[in-house]
C-alpha cells in the first residue's frame, strides 16, 4: 500500500518555471515556434510573411512580417504570460476567430529560448525591440526597422538541456517547420509567403487571390488535373448545413495514399485534426479506394465561430463542433456527389497506381521525373491478380439474345487467338478490354469492372427488401472455429438480408438450409462462399448492424459472381460490359478500390512515339 507523506508546503510557482511548464504543452520542437510566430503574424493582417531558419531551426528562426505592428510600452506585456489582445471576456471564448487568442505563446517560447522582438506601427517613428531569456526581459530600447514585426529566436531549449537532446537531426526538425509553414500557406492564399534555410530560399510564394491556384501550388502542378473541386455555400440556418460553406479538391482515387498526411481541413483559416470528418472522407470513397488508403483532399470549412469550440487542445489542432453529425453527413454528401459526378478514371501518366508502381513525379513534390514507358505498363498489368477465385461469368450473357448468341464468331481470323474483337473494343489475354474514348486508349480489367457492376446491381435489388433465397433439399453442413461459431446469431440479420438461412446443429457445426438465388444462378459453390464469409466476418471484425458490413458481404459475392481473368468474352459481352460501364456510379474502381480502368492519353501516346 503506498503511504502518502507530506513534502514540500504548497506555494505559487516561479514565473519562469510556470512559463516552462506551458512551453512544454506548446513548443515541442522548432516547428511548434514557427507555428505560433507565423499564427501572430497572421492575426496581424500581414500581407506578406518571411521566415528564416538556420540548423533546422535549433539556432536561429526569424520571422518577419508587414502586419499591424505592436506599440513601444506593449512589447514587454507581448512576453508576459496570458497577456493577448484578443480576447477581453469569458464570453469571448464563445465565439474566437483569430489563430491565437490565449496570450502564453511568446511567454513560452521565451522562458525556452533567446528572444528578440522588434516591432514598429504605421504612425510610429521607428521601431522598439526588447530581448528576453528565461525570465529576464529588457526594457524597450530605439530601433531601425519598418512597419511590422520581427521576433528572432536562438538557441532553443539552451537552458532546458533534456528538451533539447529529444530533438531529432537538422533535416527532420527542417522538414517539420517546412511542412507548418505549407500549411499555413495554404490556407491564406492572400499572403505572400518566403521560407529560407542556412541562407537557401526553399519556398517562395506570391500573395494570390485564388485559393485553387495556391493549393496546387503547394500540393504540384503535375496534380491538377487529377482533383476534384468541392462547393456548397449556405447561408446560416438554410438547408441541412446549417450554415456550413466548404471550398476544396478532393484527388481521384489513383492518389489516395497509405497515411492521412496528405488530408488538409482548414477551419476558418486554422488548420484543424477532426476525426470525424476524417470517417466522412473514408465513407465517401468507400469502394473508390484499397482499405487501408486515404484519400488527398484540401477543405476549407467557413463556420459561424460560435458554432465551434477550438479550446480543447493546446496546440489548438483539435476542435469541438456544436453539431457534429451535421458536419459529418455535409461532409461526406458533398465529397461523395462530387465524385459521382467526375470522371475517376486515372490516366496512365497521371500517377497513383499504389505504392509500388508510380508513374511520373512523386505527389506534392517537385522536380520528380516522368518514368512511364511501355514496359512499365506491361509489367504492372502482368502483376495484377484477381484477389479471390470465382466462378464462370454468366451476367452479361444473360441479357444477350438467341440470336445474337449465334451470329457472334468466337474469334476473328485476322486476330491471333489472344485478341478478341468487336467493332469499338479488343479482349487482350482473356484479361483485359481495350477500347477508346475522346481522350485516349481506354485499358479494362474485366473482372473488376463487372465486380463493381454485379456490387452496384445488389445494392439496387437489396434497397428493396432481402434478396431472393432458394432452399435447399438437403441442407449443406461446414465446421467453423468456436471464435466463428459465436458470430452466427449476430450474423443473422445480415444472413437473411442477402438471401441465407444457416444454424447451428453442434459446438462447432453449421447448417445451411437456405441460399441467395443470385449465388445459385452463377454457380456459386455453398461450403466455400460460406467458410469465406465467416473467415473475413472474424478478421474483419464484423458490425452486422453496419453498413460496411453489408458492402463487405455484397463485394464477396459480386467477386464470385464476376467474370474472371481467363474467361473468354464473345464481342456482344464485350459491348454490353462496355454499357454497363457507362450506366453504373463508380465503375472506375472495384468495390476492393482497385482501378477498373486506365486511360492512356493521346498526349501520352504521341509522346511515346516520339511525336512530340
Amino acid at each position: 500500500m503506498r503511504v502518502y507523506t507530506r513534502g514540500m508546503p504548497i506555494r505559487s510557482l516561479p514565473t519562469l518555471l510556470v512559463n516552462q511548464i506551458a512551453a512544454g504543452e506548446v513548443i515541442e520542437r522548432p516547428a511548434s515556434v514557427v507555428k505560433e510566430l507565423v499564427e501572430n503574424a497572421l492575426d496581424a493582417g500581414a500581407g506578406r510573411i518571411e521566415v528564416e531558419l538556420e540548423h533546422g531551426g535549433i539556432e536561429l528562426i526569424r520571422i518577419t512580417d508587414d502586419g499591424c505592428g505592436i506599440t513601444a510600452d506593449e512589447l514587454v506585456l507581448a512576453v508576459a504570460p496570458h497577456a493577448t489582445s484578443k480576447i477581453a471576456h469569458v464570453s469571448d471564448l464563445d465565439c474566437i476567430a483569430t489563430m491565437g487568442f490565449r496570450g502564453e505563446a511568446l511567454a513560452s517560447i521565451a522562458s525556452v529560448s533567446r528572444l528578440a522582438l522588434r516591432s514598429r506601427m504605421t504612425d510610429d517613428a521607428g521601431a522598439s525591440v526588447i530581448e528576453s531569456a528565461g525570465d529576464e526581459t529588457t526594457e524597450p530600447r530605439p530601433a531601425a526597422g519598418p512597419v511590422g514585426t520581427s521576433a528572432v529566436v536562438r538557441n532553443l531549449f539552451f537552458n532546458t538541456p533534456a528538451r533539447r537532446k529529444f530533438l531529432r537531426t537538422v533535416q527532420t526538425e527542417f522538414g517539420h517547420c517546412q511542412q507548418v509553414v505549407r500549411t499555413l500557406a495554404m490556407s491564406h492564399p492572400a499572403v505572400g509567403f518566403r521560407l529560407t534555410h542556412d541562407g537557401r530560399i526553399v519556398l517562395e510564394l506570391s500573395p494570390e487571390a485564388s485559393p485553387r491556384r495556391r493549393v496546387v501550388e503547394l500540393l504540384g502542378t503535375e496534380l491538377e488535373d487529377q482533383l476534384v473541386e468541392v462547393s456548397m455555400d449556405a447561408a446560416p440556418g438554410e438547408g441541412a448545413a446549417g450554415g456550413l460553406a466548404v471550398w476544396g479538391l478532393v484527388g481521384r482515387p489513383s492518389l489516395a495514399r497509405n497515411t492521412t498526411k496528405a488530408q488538409h481541413v482548414f477551419l476558418n483559416g486554422r488548420p484543424i485534426r477532426d476525426k470525424s470528418i476524417q470517417h466522412a472522407m473514408r465513407e465517401a470513397y468507400r469502394g473508390l479506394i484499397e482499405p487501408g488508403r486515404h484519400p488527398t483532399a484540401v477543405l476549407f470549412l467557413e463556420i459561424d465561430p460560435s458554432a465551434v469550440d477550438v479550446n480543447v487542445h493546446p496546440a489548438k489542432a483539435e476542435v469541438r463542433f456544436r453539431d457534429q453529425s451535421m458536419i459529418h453527413g455535409s461532409i461526406l454528401r458533398l465529397v461523395k456527389d462530387a465524385l459521382a459526378g467526375a470522371d475517376l478514371t486515372p490516366d496512365f501518366a497521371g500517377g497513383g497506381f499504389g505504392t509500388e508502381v508510380r508513374w511520373g513525379a512523386s505527389h506534392g513534390q517537385a522536380g520528380g521525373g516522368h518514368e512511364a514507358s511501355a514496359h512499365a505498363f506491361v509489367d504492372h498489368f502482368k502483376h495484377l491478380n484477381p484477389l479471390q477465385q470465382g466462378f464462370v461469368y454468366r451476367e452479361v450473357a444473360a441479357a444477350m439474345s438467341d440470336e445474337a448468341k449465334q451470329a457472334a464468331p468466337d474469334t476473328l481470323e485476322f486476330l491471333p487467338a489472344l485478341v478478341r474483337s468487336t467493332e469499338t473494343a479488343l479482349q487482350v489475354h482473356n484479361s483485359f478490354i481495350v477500347t477508346e474514348d475522346a481522350d485516349g486508349l481506354v485499358i479494362i480489367d474485366q473482372h473488376a469492372l463487372h465486380e463493381r457492376i454485379m456490387f452496384e446491381m445488389l445494392k439496387e435489388r437489396i434497397a428493396t427488401g432481402p434478396l431472393e433465397s432458394q432452399r435447399l433439399l438437403m441442407p449443406e453442413t461446414f465446421d467453423v472455429t468456436p471464435e466463428q461459431a459465436g458470430l452466427l446469431e449476430a450474423l443473422g440479420p445480415l444472413l437473411k438480408r442477402i438471401g441465407i438461412e444457416a444454424e447451428p446443429i453442434g459446438p462447432t457445426t453449421i447448417a445451411v438450409h437456405a441460399f441467395a438465388s443470385f449465388l445459385f444462378e452463377r454457380k456459386v459453390e455453398i461450403l466455400p462462399f460460406m467458410t469465406a464469409l465467416f473467415d473475413v466476418a472474424l478478421s474483419e471484425g464484423f458490425v452486422p448492424s453496419e453498413e460496411g458490413a453489408l458492402h463487405d458481404v455484397l463485394d464477396m459475392m459480386a467477386c464470385k459472381a464476376a467474370v474472371k481473368a481467363g474467361d473468354t468474352l464473345r464481342p456482344e459481352e464485350l459491348e454490353e460490359l462496355l454499357r454497363k460501364r457507362d450506366v453504373f456510379e463508380r465503375s472506375s474502381n472495384c468495390p476492393h478500390g482497385r482501378p477498373t480502368t486506365i486511360r492512356i492519353t493521346l498526349a501520352e501516346l504521341e509522346r511515346q512515339f516520339g511525336r512530340r
